[in-house]
């Protein structure tokens, strides 16, 4: 059986993964017969939101290892000491938590730096010709890890945001929520989930086309 790596950012769309872009992937991937295989960082988040209000929890703090295993249901190992070379494929929900925990491009735009163990894993399955689906705001990371190598990519059509990854060197594709963008070399998909919305129904054929290119690609 298809491994397929998925790295979480937490637990909360708003400063840990989008938890229903994540469970959908899961979904995804098992119907597509492959295995997934869930991965965080075991590092503390940058901070915590009350999703109820959207304010930050002053004082509160949260670890997005411990975090991301509610939606792994406990089946998640620290991204350091994960096998990469296991995987056939790896793929990144979206969620804030991938702009501010994986990253801090959420701060810093183009000028942002991806958390160590994150980009050794893109790196790695990039370089390893296996492919790479980034979903939501998470081609982000392509942007900034992988460059111009990372080809054209989408978050929907948000104008700034777009520019924000070409000037990371990406080319930015404008897409539909149901759609996805396979990059010119064939190892980079991506699609807009809640970029762009309006529905988990939308959401989840854009997904679920997402894993259908990569399963296609192993």
């Amino acid at each position: 059986m298809k491994k397929i790596g998925v790295i979480l950012s937490g637990c909360g769309f708003l400063d840990g993964a989008e938890i229903q872009e994540a469970v959908l992937t899961l979904l995804a991937i098992e119907r597509a017969g492959a295995e997934a295989v869930c991965m965080a960082p075991d590092i503390a988040q940058h901070h915590v939101v009350n999703h109820l209000t959207g304010e930050i929890a002053e004082g509160e703090t949260r670890n997005v290892l411990v975090e991301s295993a509610r939606i792994a249901r406990g089946a998640v190992g620290d991204l350091r000491s994960a096998s990469i070379e296991d995987l056939d494929a790896l793929v990144l929900p979206g969620g804030y938590g991938v702009a501010k925990n994986l990253s801090d491009f959420a701060f810093r735009g183009a000028d942002c730096r991806v958390n160590p163990d994150v980009e050794a894993a893109v790196r790695a399955c990039f370089e390893g010709g296996k492919p790479l689906g980034f979903i939501c705001i998470a081609p982000a990371i392509a942007a900034r890890v992988l460059g111009q190598r990372a080809g054209e990519i989408t978050i929907g059509n948000d104008p700034e945001t777009a520019r924000t990854l070409e000037a990371m060197g990406a080319r930015h594709i404008d897409c539909p929520v149901w759609n996805t963008v396979v990059s010119s070399q064939g190892s980079v998909i991506s699609t807009p989930a809640w970029m762009l919305g309006p529905s988990i129904g939308e959401v989840a054929r854009g997904i679920d086309r997402l894993i259908a290119e990569i399963t296609a690609l192993l």
